[in-house]
């Protein structure tokens, strides 16, 4: 069983559904309003768990109602939480607004997140035991960069998603060994809104890159070969939520488990694609028996 650390958010996502997103100063009439666990960091230990991961959190959640939640989800998932620590105050929250398309708007708020500065002991430790590193930037980077060097410096292998998007500093860049934004990610951090040539740019800071492009698939680089695009399996979205924290997830335990990249990110792909067509984040990631019968 793959052995997977994933260090990032929790937060509620308060998710309301529209027939289109409003405009700036414009008021429209949603149809519905849920509350569905959620965060980049977690989001994506639960779908390696469903994937068939071993999968230890370190985060933090608050003292509210969306706290106990919100661990209660990861633990239901199989993820070990003893390393999500409760901070006083609100647990963050991610404020959501999805179209009749499946997109989404978000304005996340940190909350408890922002309360991850720095690693102790046992967080080091975990890390250290782990086959590979999920890291994403919903917490403070000062936490992301010293995670990442603890890996680099254990041989434990490092995935990145930049988001949300920022200029990412060269000490935490040299300890990533692939990283994962999306096509706007990735434009902002090349400076090319064409993956191939963001790409390009991408892989003079990080070993390998997967950019993903959503209903086109995902473009693979590495150093030294020719960039590749897979194809996605042709579905309907209900909703993208999550669909790209359940491709890292997913893709994190098959590349744990050996398989070579084609077949990952095929795997990975499917996993997005039964996502997409369920609503809610977390509550719409795929058990491993309905990845392997995609």
């Amino acid at each position: 069983m793959t052995a997977i650390a994933v260090l990032g958010s929790t937060n509620m996502d308060l998710v309301t559904y529209v027939a289109r997103a409003p405009a700036l100063g414009e008021t429209v009439t949603g149809r519905e309003l849920r509350t569905v666990p959620g965060g980049k960091g977690a989001n994506q230990a639960v779908a390696a768990a469903r994937a068939g991961g071993e999968v230890v959190m370190i985060g933090a959640v608050g003292t509210d109602e969306f706290g106990s939640r919100l661990r209660t989800n990861l633990e239901h998932a199989g993820v070990d939480t003893d390393l999500l620590h409760t901070a006083a105050g609100p647990s963050g929250t991610a404020h959501i607004v999805v179209d009749d398309e499946g997109a989404n708007a978000i304005v996340v708020i940190p909350g408890a997140n922002g309360t991850v500065t720095a690693l102790g002991p046992g967080e080091h430790a975990a890390i250290a035991a782990a086959g590979l590193l999920l890291l994403q930037l919903e917490l403070p980077l000062s936490a992301v960069t010293e995670a990442a060097r603890a890996a680099k410096a254990r041989g434990v292998r490092t995935i990145l998603t930049p988001s949300p998007v920022q200029l990412l500093p060269s000490e935490l860049l040299d300890s990533v060994d692939l990283l994962i934004p999306n096509e706007h990610e990735a434009a902002a951090l090349s400076g090319f809104d064409e993956p191939h040539a963001a790409a390009e740019v991408l892989l003079r800071q990080v070993p390998e890159v997967v950019i993903t492009l959503g209903r086109k698939g995902c473009l693979y680089a590495a150093r030294g070969s020719e960039a590749v695009l897979f194809p996605a399996p042709e579905v309907t979205a209900v909703d993208t939520t999550g669909a790209g924290d359940t491709f890292v997830g997913t893709l994190a335990v098959a590349l744990g488990e050996g398989r070579a990249v084609p077949e990952a990110l095929a795997w990975a792909s499917s996993a997005a694609a039964l996502c997409v067509q369920r609503p809610g984040a977390s509550t719409s990631m795929p058990y491993r028996s309905e990845i392997d019968a995609a």
